[in-house]
């Protein structure tokens, strides 16, 4: 099987840091797989990099392409097919992986949270985990699942807390997020859960690199209300959408699937309250909790 061609860097870790390490491909285990395995083979020895001018794309990205890491863009399968004298085998092949549950989810879900400069969330029942109290995510946890043990809870609990480092240090992305009005009356753990976690929340409503917005009830319906979204902007400007409903989430990297979405987010957080009357809202339900 032929190997990815790079640059050589000579004594020099720089090459070995900037190029994807090579692995064995899976065709039958996805149809991305089977993409990255066929580009592979009909560009035989082709150097990675002269393929990658001819089609005016990066090295990089073609590479992370081929390694099955990143969906190809709608353009690639026609220009690929053109290209090695096909007939539409990159096109259908691309039909077929834009559409499926890609295998590795949720590991790629965590990697491209982690890298995203910009993320945006709906959330339409409970809090984002990323602003979860322990607590709350506990008592998320124990009714998701009353026969896991402690220890099991707990290290789903750990876990959580420890992805709200992405929010925290220079680096750190701007987050936005939308929630629907049912979130904040819709109680784990009990009352006083519910108070540190609506405290919380209250904390980011001022912050410059974080914006919370409600959707209230009287809004009424609206595109996002099937499920939970998120939205993450890439270092390079790429987009990509994470659809979860209860047991099961599809990451989306298809420029289509991702712009509909994030124009339906955009038409939602126009009609949802602004941070300081979200902040507002939050302070009364607050208040009205009642005392255990």
């Amino acid at each position: 099987m032929a190997r990815l061609a790079s640059n050589h860097c000579p004594n020099t870790e720089l090459g070995k840091r900037h190029m994807p390490t090579p692995r064995e491909l899976q065709p039958h285990r996805s149809a991305r797989d089977l993409f990255g395995a066929k580009l592979r083979a009909y560009r035989g020895k082709q150097p990675l990099g002269a393929l990658a001018a001819e089609l005016r794309m990066s090295k990089s990205h073609l590479s992370r392409i081929e390694l099955a890491d990143y969906m190809p863009p709608p353009e690639l399968p026609e220009q690929l097919d053109r290209r090695f004298g096909l007939d539409k085998v990159f096109a259908e092949l691309y039909e077929l992986a834009r559409h499926e549950i890609h295998p590795d989810k949720v590991r790629r879900r965590m990697e491209l949270e982690a890298q995203a400069q910009v993320i945006q969330e709906y959330s339409p029942q409970v809090v984002p985990g990323l602003l979860q109290t322990e607590a709350y995510a506990r008592a998320q946890f124990h009714v998701h699942n009353p026969r896991a043990s402690e220890g099991e809870i707990e290290r789903l609990v750990s876990a959580r807390m420890s992805r709200q480092a992405l929010l925290v240090g220079d680096s750190r992305p701007d987050y936005s997020v939308i929630m629907d009005e049912a979130v904040l009356h819709r109680f784990y753990g009990g009352a006083q859960v519910m108070r540190e976690q609506l405290l919380r929340l209250m904390d980011p409503c001022s912050s410059p690199s974080m914006c919370i917005q409600v959707i209230p009830f009287a809004q009424g319906g609206h595109a996002l209300v099937g499920g939970s979204l998120s939205l993450w902007t890439l270092s390079k400007g790429n987009q990509v959408a994470y659809e979860e409903s209860i047991t099961t989430g599809t990451l989306l990297e298809d420029w289509e699937s991702v712009a509909g979405l994030r124009r339906a987010y955009d038409v939602l957080s126009a009609c949802a309250l602004s941070p300081a009357q979200t902040a507002d809202l939050i302070k009364r339900t607050l208040e009205a909790l009642p005392h255990e």
